[in-house]
């Protein structure tokens, strides 16, 4: 949730109010007067992705021909159709770097708003545990554990690969959740050299199959916020009028300030009082 007001809204410490704050102009970015206050609550978040775009060293318009003329696709999945999921997904449609990209979720309704972006994304819900397969028991040997882990991570990936009939996997993946689940799926559903950009900060010791990463030469990339390029690049295309749709669809929430509690606590539980799926929430004043 961002917040963004020109009200009086920054407190002293002894409790009265400030019209102004100080902070480092080189941290500062003006947005232009076509950029809605909506829009600038959603530059950090795009921020975010643009540079995990940028490190993700995605295939030029040229390359992606070239694989199509040779019968190839050049793919991409994105795990989680959250904030971050679906402006990624809206920043790699407007870039044109990929054949087809695939926003995968376990949340349908979630999944309804990515097809309501209108940007030709496909999306694809995770499946749940195979009934015929059950996990094993809380208190089973970890091996055990693992092993199932890796096994359902597997299967997950195929069902992802056979949403747009892949046979080699995804040429770039990009995980939002953090869920070891999908980290793991992500590693079985590349191709051959491809790219898996972690994004989600999840659990921090995970269980991956890396010797599936490095037989297949699956380069493993962390994102930790961005780089100097990505908030310039974030507000311009904000700015460029090809992200309205996004920015509609992507702030599920906008509320008066007077309802900020409800608005921290509609973020924090996902859906509202109607179960409508909570993505971004905006408090305007």
């Amino acid at each position: 949730m961002k917040f963004r007001s020109s009200a009086k809204i920054f407190p002293h410490l002894d409790g009265t109010l400030m019209e102004l704050t100080n902070h480092p102009a080189e941290m500062c970015h003006k947005l232009p007067d076509s950029v809605s206050f909506a829009g600038g609550a959603l530059v950090e978040p795009l921020a975010v992705c643009l540079h995990a775009v940028r490190r993700s060293h995605p295939p030029s318009k040229e390359e992606v021909q070239l694989a199509e003329s040779l019968g190839d696709q050049s793919a991409a999945l994105i795990f989680g159709a959250g904030a971050i999921g679906l402006l990624l997904a809206g920043a790699l449609a407007t870039a044109e770097n990929f054949s087809n990209i695939v926003v995968a979720d376990i949340d349908p309704a979630r999944l309804a708003i990515a097809e309501s972006l209108n940007l030709g994304l496909k999306t694809a819900l995770i499946p749940k545990a195979d009934p015929a397969n059950p996990p094993p028991a809380k208190d089973a040997p970890h091996a055990e554990q693992t092993a199932y882990a890796l096994q359902n991570a597997q299967r997950v990936a195929a069902t992802l690969k056979e949403t747009i009939g892949l046979t080699s996997g995804f040429s770039r993946i990009y995980e939002c959740t953090g869920v070891p689940a999908c980290v793991q799926a992500g590693i079985y559903a590349a191709a051959p050299g491809s790219v898996l950009v972690q994004i989600g900060m999840g659990n921090p010791i995970q269980t991956l199959p890396v010797g599936a990463a490095a037989l297949r030469e699956v380069d493993v990339i962390g994102v930790f916020r961005y780089d100097g390029h990505a908030y310039p690049a974030a507000i311009a295309l904000v700015a460029s009028g090809k992200f309205n749709r996004v920015e509609e669809l992507v702030v599920t929430h906008r509320l008066p300030l007077e309802q900020g509690e409800r608005a921290f606590a509609l973020a924090g539980k996902g859906v509202d009082e109607a179960g409508r799926p909570v993505v971004k929430v905006v408090i305007e004043s």
